[in-house]
């Protein structure tokens, strides 16, 4: 499966031109204690590369259920990863409650707003009191108005938000962000984050 023809037959739906690199994989799944985690989300697999250090992570009796919109790219990951519970759907679907630990490689700043909001209104409240969000994020998109808004999206939404260093060692270079400690401060009476526009 190649991410590279589903980005130039998708553009809207791949939000990658090649798959993140094995570097990348392991900054997203580092320090979320995976290892200990019982039930893990991961949104937006696409071809699986942050789906199989997830896997390395968990153990046998751990639950990963994977929201996959491509169902090209869903129904290869049944295909690699029989121990997976893929959904062929959208991550504003996400159903789930009290994970541990959400991991994300969706394209962010290729949504509208308020389908970002929308989606990170469904993690927040899917996941545990202390349960640990991961994402990623261009490192040359950094400063554009959708990552921005993004940026604040988060703040709003998790007591604690840091983000990595750059990975150069993907194409293009990225950053993680890994969040903490969801919260519902911040937001309006419509459920829209209050720096979100930042």
């Amino acid at each position: 499966m190649s991410i590279t023809r589903e980005f130039l037959r998708h553009p809207m739906l791949t939000g990658a031109i090649a798959p993140s690199s094995p570097r990348l994989a392991e900054t997203m799944t580092a320090g979320l204690g995976l290892e200990r985690a019982a039930r893990v989300v991961e949104l937006g697999p696409g071809t699986g590369v942050f789906t199989e250090a997830v896997l390395a992570l968990l153990r046998p009796e751990a639950r990963l259920t994977a929201y996959e919109i491509n169902p090209r790219f869903a129904a290869s990951l049944r295909k690699r990863f029989p121990q997976a519970d893929v959904v062929t759907g959208s991550a504003e679907h996400l159903d789930a409650g009290d994970l541990d630990v959400v991991v994300s490689g969706l394209p962010w700043t290729a949504m509208t707003a308020d389908r970002r909001h929308r989606i990170l209104d469904a993690v927040t409240a899917a996941l545990a009191p202390n349960g640990r969000f991961t994402t990623f994020a261009y490192a040359h998109t950094a400063w554009t108005p959708p990552a921005r808004g993004f940026a604040a999206s988060l703040r709003s939404r998790f007591a604690v938000v840091e983000r990595t260093s750059v990975v150069w060692e993907n194409l293009p270079p990225a950053f993680v962000y890994r969040a903490a400690l969801p919260v519902t401060v911040g937001r309006t009476t419509h459920g829209q984050p209050a720096a979100a526009t930042a």
